[in-house]
């Protein structure tokens, strides 16, 4: 026997636009809802999305975490981990690279308990002013992805919670620690960064660029949970040719990011 009809044309005629991109659906009732296909488990409600695999190693080879669950994709298993500092526990996990990716792991996280995020990576820089290493904490997003117009209505930018930029900014000013806070131009196609692209950003007041934020702030949003994000200034393409600077280099520099990120996530 045959199914009946999901939809007629009459009840999603209005949603239709001329690219599809900006059809937006703000049905919260999937197909694939992640709140019914992964269970809650005892995890911290505070957890670090962390963009640099050398750390979490090394934290696993000192024995400071504890694997609490994994998300399976074609990649393989994606761990969340659990980890002690300042005697409190903090959920943790790598959100692999690109929005679609970061945004599925983040649904994971909030779906097994996790509520208040903190993420800390690097970016590339559109101003040669900001040095290699320079603490950048996120305020907006340009929507130059495609994953945050599944989760919010179409816009040119999205803001940070303000909850996680007032956290950041506290944990920055305590140990007294320069910053930057900056909109990123946040964009799926790395090798398509041209230089009129480049300048129409940096005219709208983009300083970084990267492949995550908007999504992780659209996702926030949707799932009313809190998150800040802080990344540090990397490769720079301000100018007419790329300068690598060799911002993944500094293990020392990514370390002391990510203690302020997990130090930040305390404060929410």
């Amino acid at each position: 026997m045959n199914e009946p009809a999901i939809s007629t044309e009459t009840e999603f005629s209005h949603l239709e636009r001329e690219f599809p991109i900006l059809e937006f659906d703000p049905d919260r009732a999937p197909i694939i809802d992640p709140q019914r296909e992964i269970k809650p488990i005892d995890i911290p409600e505070r957890c670090v999305i962390c963009f640099f695999q050398d750390v979490i190693n090394k934290l696993q080879q000192q024995h400071r975490l504890t694997r609490l669950a994994d998300t399976k994709s074609e990649i393989g298993k994606h761990p969340i981990y659990q980890f002690e500092y300042q005697q409190q526990f903090l959920a943790l996990f790598h959100p692999g690279v690109g929005a679609p990716l970061a945004a599925g792991l983040m649904e994971a996280a909030i779906a097994r308990g996790c509520r208040k995020f903190m993420v800390c990576g690097s970016s590339g820089v559109l101003d040669a002013g900001l040095d290699p290493g320079m603490p950048l904490v996120v305020t907006q997003a340009v929507r130059d992805e495609g994953t945050s117009y599944h989760y919010l209505p179409p816009a040119r930018e999205v803001s940070a919670h303000p909850d996680g930029v007032r956290a950041l900014e506290t944990v920055l000013s305590r140990h007294q620690i320069g910053y930057r806070l900056v909109k990123t131009w946040t964009t799926d196609a790395f090798y398509r960064e041209t230089l009129q692209k480049i300048a129409l950003r940096r005219a709208e007041g983009c300083l970084a660029v990267d492949m995550e934020a908007a999504a992780f702030f659209a996702v926030a949003q949707f799932r009313n949970v809190v998150l800040g994000q802080l990344l540090y200034a990397g490769d720079d393409i301000s100018g007419r040719t790329w300068n690598r600077r060799f911002w993944t280099k500094d293990k020392a520099l990514r370390e002391r990011i990510f203690w302020i990120a997990a130090e930040a996530c305390l404060e929410l």
